[in-house]
């Protein structure tokens, strides 16, 4: 579909390549037309932000290709603290799959950010022996698991809650392994794997089988022998001989993990490796802002080693444990060495703009342009008449289609693409079909166009493929207003409310300890802190002025569980909440659904009443004949008979009536046709949510009895009371509105 560009062509030229005239979105195609080739692509991106919408449109452009993305610390350079557990578990995935790459080519593609290029990693066969997978069945000492679980960087505890931890407990061990949406538990016999299975971390309770347990490690920085005898080496050869109060020095000696300890990782291993080593064999293609963004980097990196090497240096620091940074050159790729690595791997460049060749770089035009914005804000002295951009937006579309052109409408979210299809369809767009791959777009037929969700800041035309994006039309996101969140009676207005040592729920770290109040210095000013403990002694002094994120925690405080000061453990827990009150209120929602398509009133319900004929009894008509009583009832046809019957609901809302006191003397109840009814109204007794089928045993359990259904048995006086009757039908819908347990 993209015309002017030949996938075998770019992927087997030997010098450096542009490719112009690539709007924005575009090169997830080019991409994908890459790989199918039979060419592994890695795509080199100067914005980080963009990786997750380009990753969503490679998975609607081509499927069935394979995509692997290998982020950056999301630390600052020479930081104290290490990357997230997260990141560090996809970034070590990620490089354990481009080592399996390497083993079992495949078309593939990858997507990399400037900042992980220039950072240096660790040795291949390093990375390739911590990895570890296991099946039920394997033979395997749980004690080797453990002590590999442990120099990986997993935390042992006593139960596990947050990702990256594991415990040991008999013959079971429990790990959270990273990238996973619920720890596994390992049941062991022996020394022989028995069962795999994952876990609820809040109710420790079993949830499913599993087949297999893939093990990737937490950090890149492994704790053995070898590698802490070499940093030990390395650091005095660096940095002299260490003080007493080198935590570093004395953590990384006794076996301790340190925060922040990656950041020295050259002292670690004898060589560190580049993220071109691990691409061998991938075609390498970059964004046009690619190598300025790298020069940025490199002088960012530069800035924050001479701010750590100011610190150090001077005397009399308050900054805590000395601090002696690594020259970047032993820890990152400066500007000059990555745009030679460009030029050696011969990469391909992409850009929007048309250029023109230049020395030993030839460029390839693309027939394809930014599609039209209609969404554009007059100019000032614009004197045109202002004209409805959702009819040009249709009849820019019934032209393309006309074309026979293939036309795709897409929307950030659900819910923005359906109200943007609504307005069009109020403009004369009709014949709009969802797809879910561009595969499905090829198929569309005469007069059709597709949507999708994809997100794409703007559209583009090539060839014979239009697609439209949401701000072209309406020139910004359709973003649903906030609404005021209303302060529960929970929320923590004041310190004075506080008791020291209560628990309270942060609305964003979770349940956590209130010690007390403290003043600490911030800027040169003494501020008013609340001073919070969580679990591994960890702090948080939270400013008073912020008082309103606390909320009081009220469940039992013996059985409540500090969480993990910047785990995931919190977060997880409130989406899992979140999602069960979403399948509460869907279930709520189609059972109201339900329920009003089954509660009809007037005419429907007046021949349901007739289609069920009551046969009186022998002993029912003896006592009728010796003349109307004060309280006798009358039913449905007006006969004598129910006129002061109780009434029960039950928890479905349905009504259930109660034998009167003339059934319970007459020792019978009223029978009628069951078959009959049902046949006649299988439409209203099929929109019952508790009804399965409109024969004998649907009728029951919407009150109605067949024959022989009442007699007087021995159930006692609640078993008589679970009896009900036909005649009820006409009551029956009045009570299920009116919520009345008594009728009279």
């Amino acid at each position: 579909m993209i015309a002017g560009f030949d996938a075998k062509l770019v992927a087997s030229a030997d010098t450096p390549l542009t490719i112009g005239n690539v709007p924005s979105g575009m090169e997830a195609l080019l991409l994908a037309d890459m790989a199918r080739a039979g060419t592994s692509v890695a795509y080199v991106m100067s914005d980080g932000q963009r990786v997750a919408d380009l990753e969503q449109i490679l998975g609607f452009v081509a499927p069935d290709i394979p995509v692997l993305t290998l982020p950056a610390w999301d630390c600052l350079p020479y930081d104290r603290v290490s990357p997230s557990a997260d990141t560090s578990a996809r970034r070590l995935a990620a490089l354990a799959g481009l080592i399996n790459h390497a083993k079992k080519p495949h078309p593939a593609v990858v997507l990399v950010t400037v900042n992980a290029m220039l950072q240096k990693m660790a040795p291949r066969d390093v990375i390739e022996s911590l990895g570890f997978s296991a099946r039920p069945g394997n033979q395997i000492r749980m004690e080797d698991i453990a002590a590999r679980l442990e120099r990986n960087g997993f935390d042992r505890v006593a139960t596990v809650r947050e990702v990256g931890e594991f415990a040991v407990r008999g013959g079971i061990l429990d790990v959270f392994v990273p990238g996973t949406e619920e720890p596994v538990r390992l049941d062991f016999f022996g020394d022989t794997l028995e069962s795999i299975r994952t876990f609820d971390p809040a109710s420790q309770r079993t949830i499913a089988q599993a087949r297999s347990l893939d093990l990737n490690p937490m950090s890149e920085v492994t704790l053995t022998p070898d590698t802490i005898g070499r940093f030990r080496k390395n650091y005095l050869s660096l940095f002299g001989a260490a003080t007493r109060d080198d935590a570093l020095y004395q953590a990384v000696s006794e076996g301790r993990r340190y925060a922040g300890m990656e950041h020295w990782l050259p002292l670690f291993y004898e060589q560190l490796e580049t993220a071109f080593d691990y691409l061998k064999g991938f075609r390498i293609v970059t964004d046009h802002t690619a190598k300025e963004a790298a020069k940025e980097r490199s002088k960012l990196v530069l800035d924050y080693y001479e701010a750590r090497r100011a610190s150090g240096e001077t005397k009399g620091s308050t900054q805590g444990a000395p601090y002696k940074p690594v020259s970047p050159g032993q820890i990152y790729l400066d500007g000059k060495s990555f745009e030679a690595a460009l030029a050696s791997v011969n990469a391909v460049r992409l850009t929007p703009f048309n250029e023109h060749d230049s020395e030993g770089r030839p460029v390839a035009t693309l027939d394809a342009h930014v599609g039209p914005r209609w969404a554009r804000p007059p100019t000032e002295g614009d004197s045109e008449e202002r004209v409805n951009v959702f009819d040009l937006a249709v009849k820019h579309i019934a032209e393309r289609r006309a074309k026979g052109w293939k036309v795709l409408i897409t929307g950030w979210s659900e819910g923005s693409l359906d109200r943007l299809l609504q307005v069009l369809n109020e403009h004369g767009l009709e014949k709009i079909k969802p797809v879910t791959s561009l595969k499905e777009v090829k198929k569309l037929g005469k007069g059709e166009a597709a949507c999708a969700v994809l997100s794409l800041e703007a559209g583009f035309e090539t060839g014979t493929l239009a697609v439209i994006g949401e701000q072209d039309i309406l020139g910004d996101r359709m973003v649903r207003r906030s609404k005021r969140r209303k302060r529960g009676a929970d929320f923590i207005a004041e310190v004075a409310g506080l008791d020291e040592g209560s628990l309270v729920v942060h609305a964003e770290h979770g349940i956590g300890r209130f010690v007390g109040l403290q003043t600490i210095e911030a800027a040169g000013a003494p501020r008013a802190c609340l001073e919070l403990h969580y679990a591994d002694d960890a702090k948080l002094f939270l400013p008073v002025e912020n008082i309103d994120l606390l909320s009081r925690y009220g469940s039992d405080a013996a059985e409540a569980t500090l969480d993990k000061l910047g785990g995931g453990a919190w977060q997880m827990r409130k989406a899992k909440l979140k999602k069960r009150l979403l399948d509460m209120a869907d279930e709520l929602i189609r059972i109201a659904a339900a329920r009003t398509g089954a509660y009809r009133t007037g005419r429907a319900l007046r021949r349901i009443c007739r289609a069920f004929p009551l046969r009186r009894n022998r002993g029912s008509v003896e006592r009728d004949r010796s003349g109307p009583r004060r309280s006798r009832c009358r039913s449905a046809d007006g006969s004598p008979h129910l006129r002061r019957c109780r009434f029960r609901q039950d928890r479905s809302g349905l009504a259930r009536r109660l034998p009167c006191r003339h059934e319970r003397r007459a020792g019978g109840g009223r029978r009628a046709d069951d078959a009959s009814g049902a046949a006649a109204f299988p439409h209203i007794f099929g929109a019952l949510p508790w009804v399965a089928d409109p024969g004998a045993a649907g009728l029951a359990a919407c009150g109605f009895q067949g024959a022989g259904a009442y007699q007087k048995g021995s159930g006692g006086r609640k078993d008589r009371y679970r009896r009900r009757h036909p005649c009820a039908a006409r009551r029956w819908h009045q009570l299920c509105q009116s919520r009345s347990s008594h009728h009279r």
